[in-house]
């Protein structure tokens, strides 16, 4: 079988946006190259080994391929595509170059060309991502390995905003907990958070290909298998108080979770969210201050953003 490529060259910090758009749009698969990806990992202190010939050799931006079936119909979808990515500035996203081209390619080349660029990554002190089709040796006891297949939409853990929100529920939980996660996609946070010790985790995700993906992946990692992941907006109806909540998405979608955010946390409880982008950061702040939070930390990686917030004394 043949499928269709369409290539989006664009800013580091869109990748994700366009690759749900590309998904939306009826992609069967994605892969992203990522010129920040070997500089990111360039200062991990956590030792991580980067095979700088595998990975891209990008000099600035991304590229996002998405793979459709040859019998889709790529003049009735491309520009949908191509519009709703040129709206991607009014979320205070760059797009960079916003090239969009289309090419063939074979079934075993669509296969495998995304997991190449996917193997062990240790993220923090703990805890280690490693594709579910790769073998792994742990170097030391207090390690966590998250067995994970990005299912090739969500991602394969190590983005930057991933990364920080990891470490932020590192320093967050002690054990015992009940954690929502907002927007899991792959799953990861979730996963991360009972290997940290939460007690009971709920994971929501708009997309009922996440929703799949992710209780794929907690299939994969026998300590999340209680994990109840759900098909939701965002926190819209939900009444369970949580010690902790944890956002990785937008900037503009975290300010619509605020609300909600607040009422189900308990009065000791901790909100993590990450994503944000320079230019954003102080915008979230300020939103989440009216909401009633307050910063008890910040975590960065090159532009990219996570904060902790806890709530104010009632």
């Amino acid at each position: 079988m043949k499928w269709n490529e369409v290539k989006v060259e664009t800013a580091s910090e869109a990748v994700e946006a366009v690759a749900n758009i590309l998904m939306e749009a009826g992609a069967s698969g994605v892969a992203i190259e990522d010129a920040l990806d070997v500089e990111n990992f360039q200062s991990d202190g956590f030792g991580e080994i980067l095979d700088r010939e595998t990975y891209t050799t990008l000099e600035e931006g991304a590229i996002v391929k998405a793979y459709f079936p040859e019998t889709t119909f790529l003049p009735e979808i491309l520009p949908f595509i191509k519009e709703t990515i040129q709206r991607l500035p009014e979320f205070g996203l760059a797009i960079g170059k916003n090239k969009v081209t289309v090419s063939e390619v074979s079934d075993t080349d669509w296969a495998t060309a995304w997991k190449k660029y996917y193997h062990p990554v240790r993220i923090s002190r703990y805890l280690t991502i490693v594709p579910s089709w790769e073998t792994y040796e742990t170097a030391d006891s207090e390690e966590k390995v998250i067995t994970l297949d990005p299912g090739m939409a969500f991602g394969t853990g190590t983005h930057p905003t991933t990364r920080l929100t990891l470490q932020a529920l590192e320093v967050t939980l002690r054990g015992g907990e009940t954690v929502l996660d907002v927007g899991t996609g792959s799953g990861v946070l979730s996963i991360a958070s009972k290997y940290l010790g939460a007690d009971t985790v709920y994971a929501f995700d708009l997309d009922e290909v996440a929703v799949r993906s992710a209780k794929e992946n907690m299939a994969l990692n026998p300590v999340a298998d209680d994990v109840q992941v759900s098909a939701n907006n965002l926190l819209n109806g939900i009444d369970t108080e949580a010690d902790v909540i944890v956002a990785n998405i937008l900037a503009d979608i975290i300010l619509l979770l605020s609300d909600d955010a607040y009422r189900l946390l308990k009065p000791t409880g901790t909100l993590i969210v990450s994503g944000i982008i320079e230019e954003k950061k102080q915008m979230v702040i300020d939103a989440m201050t009216e909401a009633g939070f307050i910063v008890d930390q910040v975590f960065s990686q090159k532009d990219w953003y996570a904060i902790i917030l806890k709530k104010t004394e009632e």
